[in-house]
């Protein structure tokens, strides 16, 4: 492992089965580059048992089970009840990926919208933080946050692609900012500059594994051993060291995780 180096990947789906087939040797390499600590959030019901399985067998891995909004027509009172089981659970510390999703073909909005305020409901209930996950839907998620009183909770907004204003908002309402491989994109220009205003306290990161994968292995599946990449991409635009950077970055997601930093 690298000396010292102790990052936090803030969301990746070991879980999935292109992690699952070669765990080990993925974890194996993760720790070797100084990722030590990671957070697998949810996608639908259906997984929750595959993600809790792979927490039991990684060390460093936490779950944050919840209903994402491609399976937000799954949401129900036999789910929810399940989930609220779930948080009884000591690895688990969050409810997620939940949120809006304005892509076509998925579940209609307002379907999307019912099982989002409920998962938001459930976590301010049992004062548990959540893992957001929205595309092209970003000004309605704001107000469903602020209605909801989610900033109660607070959280990670994942993979955000918000301008400067929407991550002062999002701050303001006690979420960080999960930055990836888009970060390391050579053409990339809004997360380098919502990341060089953001306050240091507010920032996290994330590889999204197996998806989105960091220059120069952009179109390739994903490796949670890469988020040193996305580190070093992040030291860079800040004017830090790589262990100022996973430094900071794993204290904040222990902060917003309520997790003890070690």
């Amino acid at each position: 492992m690298t000396d010292s180096l102790l990052l936090f990947d803030t969301h990746v789906h070991l879980d999935h089965p292109a992690m699952r087939e070669d765990l080990a040797r993925h974890i194996a390499e993760a720790n070797r580059c100084g990722v030590t600590r990671f957070l697998l959030p949810g996608v639908t019901d259906e997984n929750w048992d595959g993600l809790l399985a792979a927490t039991t067998v990684t060390r460093g891995a936490l779950a944050a089970p919840g209903v994402h909004p491609q399976a937000a027509h799954r949401w129900n009172s036999a789910c929810a009840q399940r989930l609220s089981s779930l948080l009884e659970r000591p690895e688990v510390v969050a409810i997620g990926e939940i949120g809006l999703d304005g892509y076509p073909g998925l579940p209609p909005m307002e379907v999307q919208e019912r099982a989002f305020r409920a998962q938001l409901r459930l976590a301010v209930a049992v004062q548990r933080p959540v893992i957001i996950h929205c595309r092209k839907a970003l000004g309605r998620l704001f107000e469903i946050l602020k209605e909801e009183n989610a900033a109660e909770v607070g959280g990670i907004l994942h993979a955000f692609a918000g301008s400067v204003e929407l991550a002062q908002q999002a701050v303001k309402m006690n979420f960080a900012l999960g930055f990836g491989g888009v970060l390391t994109y050579p053409n990339a220009r809004r997360a380098p500059q919502v990341l060089c205003e953001l306050p240091a306290e507010w920032l996290v990161l994330e590889t999204d594994a197996p998806d989105m994968a960091p220059h120069p292995h952009r179109g390739e599946t994903n490796r949670p051993a890469w988020l040193k990449l996305i580190a070093c991409r992040a030291a860079e635009l800040r004017g830090w060291s790589l262990k100022q950077t996973a430094r900071i970055t794993t204290a904040n997601t222990c902060r917003i995780l309520n997790l003890d930093y070690s």
